[in-house]
């Protein structure tokens, strides 16, 4: 039996903002602006002569400090300190504008639901596909749901091996959706793929909800599921856990070094 979670109040819409990394990385590297112009004018008075890279280094570096120390992860540390540096490498390069533009737009519709969603593009792999196909073992004409499907690799391969099951992938982002819209198209597969947000969709509808998300995501994922999901229905996530929520399975797909947690809803006392 899976308990109940405990019920959370709503956040107001400025901690909402505040709880998006990409946001609190921007404000961050603002804050560390006036210390870094400090650091160069302590610099110069100590007849030292600071140019640009001297300043994009303690840009870059207080804002690594201040980014740990904020508790986010580590990899945005790192993203704060070269930060700087990419942008004055960026502007050496004297590229057109126009090449940054059509970088920024291919980045934008590859990774459109970062932003918001706190979830970037993870690609499952051909490891995962055989134990969440063993899943579905025993359940006639299964309903499955893959959330975050990118590319759709892992639909596309659950509608081959298994015809008989109604497979499905939703994706925010829309050029991983198109590309997997048109790997469909173009192998005749029955898979079908939504573009939007998982929010939206109803996971009663389904026997199987498969996720590779981010460790942002798996608190609200474990909500929903706990709120809609039906007795015999399976909750797979590839790789993040759910904090407070022991699985009721844990797998290792061979030749992966990751975990596959499995929860298994079943009737719940009093209903």
């Amino acid at each position: 039996m899976i308990p109940a979670s405990p019920p959370r109040g709503e956040r107001s819409a400025p901690r909402r903002l505040l709880s998006i990394p990409a946001l609190r990385a921007l404000l961050i590297q603002c804050a560390c602006f006036l210390p870094t112009l400090a650091a160069l004018f302590v610099l110069a008075r100590m007849g030292a002569a600071p140019g640009y890279w001297h300043a994009a280094l303690l840009q870059g570096g207080f804002a690594a400090i201040v980014t740990a120390r904020a508790g986010m992860a580590r990899w945005w540390g790192l993203i704060q300190f070269l930060f700087p540096v990419a942008v004055l490498l960026a502007q050496a390069l004297a590229l057109p504008p126009a090449v940054f533009l059509a970088g920024f737009v291919v980045l934008l519709l590859v990774f459109w639901s970062t932003f918001r969603t706190q979830v970037p593009y993870y690609p499952s792999g051909r490891a995962v596909r055989a134990e969440v196909l063993a899943l579905l073992a025993g359940r006639e004409a299964p309903r499955v749901i893959d959330i975050g499907s990118g590319l759709g690799g892992l639909a596309l391969a659950l509608a081959r091996a298994r015809p008989d099951a109604r497979v499905e992938g939703i994706e925010l982002a829309p050029l991983p959706w198109l590309a997997s819209r048109l790997r469909a198209l173009l192998s005749g597969s029955r898979a079908r793929f939504l573009r939007g947000d998982y929010e939206r969709l109803d996971f009663g509808d389904y026997d199987l909800v498969y996720a590779y998300l981010s460790p942002a995501a798996m608190d609200g994922l474990w909500r929903k599921a706990r709120r809609e999901m039906r007795p015999g229905s399976v909750l797979a996530s590839y790789e993040f856990a759910i904090a407070g929520q022991a699985p009721d399975r844990v797998l290792v797909p061979q030749g992966s070094a990751r975990e596959l947690y499995i929860w298994c809803f079943k009737q719940i006392d009093g209903q």
